[in-house]
C-alpha cells in the first residue's frame, strides 16, 4: 500500500496532462386585485434618500446588438468624475464576454449613458466602473457628487439603524431600513449581517448610516429566511476605489485577471485550512476527519434509537460563502462529510450491499462548458493498520488555467458489519494545493485510541 502523499501524487499526476432570480408571480386567475399597502418609511430614510438619490444608479448589462437586458443591478457614485461602484456579479457577463455585452447606467432622474470597466475584486464581489465620456472627456455623471465611506475608526454598534438603497426587481429606486448586526460568524471573509430585506436588483447598491456615509454594499440574501441579508464591508469597496481610480479600462475578456485573483485567494484558503487540526468525531471505532469550525459550519444527524435497519451517524461541514465566477458557476469553497455505519442488525450480506451502494452513489460531475470531466484514480491505503479504499478525482477549469475541483472519497474496509465513508470537496484550487488537501484529508483517518487493531 502506498503512503498517503505518494497516493495523492500518483492520482493527481495523471491529471496534469450569482444571477438574481425574477420575482415569482401567481398563475392567471389566482391573483387578487387588491392595492398594495404603501411601505412604512421613516423620516430618516426619506431624508437620506433625498440627499443621496443623485448618486444612486441602476446598472444594466445589455446585449451588444440590442437593448434587451441580460442582468440588472444597482450602483453608486464614488467620485465627482463619474466613477461607479457595484458588485462584480452584476457586471460579470460584460467582464468575461465584452464582445457580446455592454454596460449602461440609469439615474433616479431618468438620465442614462454607457459605462466602462476599470477593475474588479472577485473575492469581495466588487467592481469599479466609469461613465464613458465624449470626445472632450465629458460624461453624464460628472459633477453629480459622490458618496463618502464611513471611516474605519468609527465602527458601528450592533443594532444601529442603516439604510439599503437600490432598484429591486427593476421596479423603482427604493430605500430599505434595517439594522447592523455585526459580522457573520464563521465566515472566511468578513461579511456584515444586515437585518433588512435585499431583493434581486439591489445588488451593488449602497448601505448608509444615519449621516449618509457608506458602511457596506448590498451583495446577497439568505434564501427561505426573512430579514437576513449580507453586505460587503465598506472598507473593501473604499480600498478598490483608492487603488483603481486611475486604472485604464479593461477592453478584453478578463479571464486572466479573474484567474489571478482566484489563485491568490485559494492559496490563502488552503494555507489557513491546513493549519487547523482535525477535531474528533467521537466515534468509538474510527477517528474521522472533522474540521474546526473557524470558517465552516457542521451539521449532523443519525438514525433513531429504535431503528431496525442500518444505523448511521452523518456529519456535513461546509463554507457558507463561495466566489461568483459567472452564470451558474461558483468556486472557492470547501465541503466535507462523513457517515459512520453499524450493520449488525442487518447481517453481513445485507450490510455489504447497502455499504457498497453508498460508495457507488457518489456523483463526481461530468464535463460541462466550464470544467472537464473528472479524472479519477482508486487505491487502497493503510492508515496504521486501518485499511481504506480511496478515490481521488480532479476536474480542470477550461478558462481558468491552473485551477481545479478536487474530490476525495474514502471508505473503511476493515469489518464485515461496520464502516465509515467520507468525502471531501475543494472548488477552484491549484494542482499543488489539491495534492496537499488530498494528503491532509487521508491523514485524518485512523483507529481511535481505544480501538484495538
Amino acid at each position: 500500500m502506498k503512503p498517503l502523499l505518494g497516493l495523492a501524487l500518483a492520482v493527481l499526476a495523471g491529471v496534469a496532462a450569482a444571477q438574481p432570480s425574477p420575482a415569482a408571480s401567481a398563475p392567471e386567475g389566482q391573483r387578487e386585485a387588491r392595492p398594495a399597502a404603501p411601505p412604512v418609511v421613516s423620516a430618516s430614510a426619506r431624508r437620506l434618500y433625498e440627499r443621496s438619490k443623485g448618486q444612486l444608479l441602476q446598472i444594466r448589462t445589455l446585449l451588444k446588438t440590442q437593448d434587451s437586458q441580460a442582468s440588472v443591478g444597482s450602483g453608486f457614485l464614488v467620485s465627482d468624475n463619474g466613477h461607479v461602484l457595484t458588485n462584480y456579479h452584476v457586471i460579470s457577463q460584460f467582464a468575461l464576454e465584452p464582445d457580446s455585452y455592454r454596460l449602461r447606467y440609469a439615474t433616479t432622474d431618468g438620465q442614462s449613458g454607457a459605462l466602462e470597466l476599470l477593475d474588479f475584486d472577485a473575492r469581495r464581489d466588487l467592481a469599479l466602473l466609469r461613465a464613458v465620456g465624449d470626445d472632450k472627456g465629458n460624461n453624464g455623471l460628472k459633477g453629480r457628487g459622490a458618496l463618502a465611506f464611513r471611516p474605519l475608526e468609527q465602527p458601528l454598534a450592533k443594532g444601529e439603524r442603516i439604510y439599503s438603497m437600490g432598484n429591486p426587481h427593476d421596479v423603482a429606486f427604493a430605500v430599505v431600513e434595517g439594522n447592523y448586526n455585526g459580522l457573520v460568524e464563521r465566515s472566511f471573509d468578513p461579511l456584515i449581517y444586515y437585518a433588512g430585506g435585499i431583493n434581486p436588483g439591489m445588488s451593488g447598491g449602497p448601505v448608509l448610516d444615519e449621516d449618509g456615509l457608506v458602511v457596506g454594499v448590498n451583495v446577497s440574501t439568505m434564501l427561505f429566511a426573512q430579514q437576513v441579508s449580507f453586505l460587503v464591508p465598506g472598507e473593501f469597496a473604499a480600498a478598490l476605489v483608492k487603488r483603481s481610480l486611475e486604472a485604464k479600462p479593461i477592453r478584453t475578456a478578463a479571464w486572466g485577471r479573474l484567474r489571478d485573483q482566484l489563485t491568490k485567494y485559494q492559496d490563502e484558503l488552503v494555507t489557513r485550512f491546513l493549519a487547523l487540526p482535525w477535531e474528533s468525531a467521537n466515534h468509538d471505532r474510527y477517528r474521522l476527519p472533522v474540521p474546526r469550525q473557524d470558517f465552516m459550519r457542521c451539521w449532523g444527524r443519525g438514525t433513531p434509537a429504535d431503528t431496525k435497519g442500518l444505523d448511521f451517524e452523518r456529519s456535513q461541514c461546509r463554507m457558507d460563502h463561495a466566489l461568483f465566477v459567472g452564470g451558474n458557476l461558483q468556486t472557492g469553497w470547501l465541503d466535507m462529510s462523513h457517515e459512520a455505519y453499524d450493520g449488525s442488525k442487518l447481517g453481513t450480506l445485507r450490510f455489504a450491499r447497502q455499504y457498497s451502494s453508498s460508495f457507488r452513489n457518489e456523483r463526481l460531475g461530468g464535463p460541462d462548458k466550464s470544467r472537464t470531466a473528472a479524472f479519477c484514480k482508486e487505491q487502497f491505503v493503510d492508515r496504521g493498520g486501518l485499511p481504506l479504499r480511496a478515490v481521488v478525482c480532479l476536474r480542470a477549469y477550461r478558462k481558468l488555467e491552473g485551477l481545479h475541483d478536487v474530490s476525495i472519497l474514502v471508505t473503511t474496509v476493515d469489518a464485515a458489519e461496520q464502516g465509515a465513508l467520507g468525502r471531501f470537496d475543494a472548488r477552484g484550487v491549484s494542482f499543488d494545493n489539491a495534492l496537499k488537501l488530498a494528503a491532509h484529508y487521508l491523514e485524518g483517518f485512523a483507529w481511535t485510541n481505544s480501538k484495538a487493531k
